[in-house]
C-alpha cells in the first residue's frame, strides 16, 4: 500500500496529464538576497525531486513551462543563465530506473546551437522510454503552437497530404510540436492567477489549481494538496 507525504493511503483518482507553470524562481531567490538566477537553479533542483514524486503517484505524463517565448524579454544575464543551465544540468533529469521519454515542445528560433544540440541528444537517449513522458516547454509560447501546426497543415493540404475535410480536434492535435494528451490538471505556483499562454489547445478543459507557494518550495507534500484538490472537482466537458 502506497501512503502520501501526509500519512494516508493513497486512494485519490490520479490524472493523466499534469502541466506545471514552474513560477516564482526568481522571486524566491530575490526573497533571500539573491540573484535571479539562482532561484532558476533552486527551480531546477526541486523539479527533479518533485517530477520523481510525481510519476510514482501514477500520472503518465508531465508537462513543465520553463522557458516561454516572451521570456527573452528578460535581462540577458538571466536569459543565458537559463539556457546554460539546460546545457549543463538538464541531463541530470534523465533516470534510468523511471522509464521516463523527455521532449521538448517549442520554437528553436533564437535558441543557441548548444541548447539545440543538448536538446536533441536528451530526446534521442529516451526516445524509446515507454512509462512515462516529461514535456518540457521550452521557448514556448501556445499562440505559437497553434500558429505553427496551422501552416504545417497549409502546407500538408497544398501537397496533397490532407483534405481540409479531414480536419478535426485529433488531427489538429497531431501537427503541434508534440502530440500529447489534453491536460487534466494545470498547477501554476506564485499566486499568479492567469495561465500566460502556456498550452493553450491542450488545456481546453482541464482542471486549474493556484497556490501562493513559490515553486522552488512546492514540494511532494503540495503536489499531493493539489491531488486532493483535483478529487473534489466534478469534471465537465461541455456537458
Amino acid at each position: 500500500m502506497c501512503y502520501n507525504n501526509f500519512g494516508d493511503k493513497m486512494t485519490d483518482v490520479v490524472p493523466n496529464h499534469v502541466a506545471i507553470i514552474l513560477d516564482g524562481n526568481g522571486r524566491w531567490a530575490l526573497k533571500r538576497g539573491l540573484k535571479r538566477s539562482l532561484g532558476h537553479k533552486a527551480g531546477f533542483e526541486n523539479l527533479k525531486k518533485l517530477s520523481k514524486h510525481i510519476f510514482k503517484r501514477g500520472v503518465k505524463i508531465l508537462s513543465i513551462f520553463v522557458f516561454s517565448t516572451e521570456n527573452f524579454k528578460r535581462d540577458k544575464e538571466e536569459v543565458d543563465y537559463l539556457m546554460n543551465l539546460l546545457v549543463d544540468n538538464f541531463k541530470e533529469l534523465i533516470d534510468k530506473n523511471s522509464n521516463v521519454k523527455i521532449v521538448f515542445s517549442g520554437r528553436r528560433e533564437n535558441i543557441r546551437k548548444d541548447v539545440i544540440e543538448t536538446i536533441d541528444k536528451i530526446e534521442e537517449i529516451t526516445k524509446d522510454n515507454d512509462d512515462h513522458i516529461l514535456n518540457v516547454c521550452f521557448n514556448f509560447g501556445g499562440q505559437f503552437d497553434i500558429i505553427d501546426a496551422t501552416k504545417k497543415i497549409y502546407l500538408d493540404i497544398n501537397k496533397g497530404k490532407i483534405n481540409i475535410d479531414d480536419i478535426n480536434e485529433e488531427t489538429f492535435k497531431k501537427y503541434l510540436y508534440n502530440e500529447i494528451p489534453d491536460i487534466d490538471l494545470l498547477i501554476r505556483t506564485s499566486g499568479e492567477i492567469r495561465v500566460s499562454n502556456f498550452m493553450l489547445y491542450q488545456m481546453a478543459y482541464s482542471e486549474m489549481y493556484f497556490t501562493n507557494t513559490l515553486f522552488p518550495d512546492f514540494k511532494g507534500k503540495d503536489f499531493d494538496l493539489a491531488i486532493k484538490e483535483y478529487n473534489k472537482r466534478n469534471r465537465r466537458f461541455g456537458g
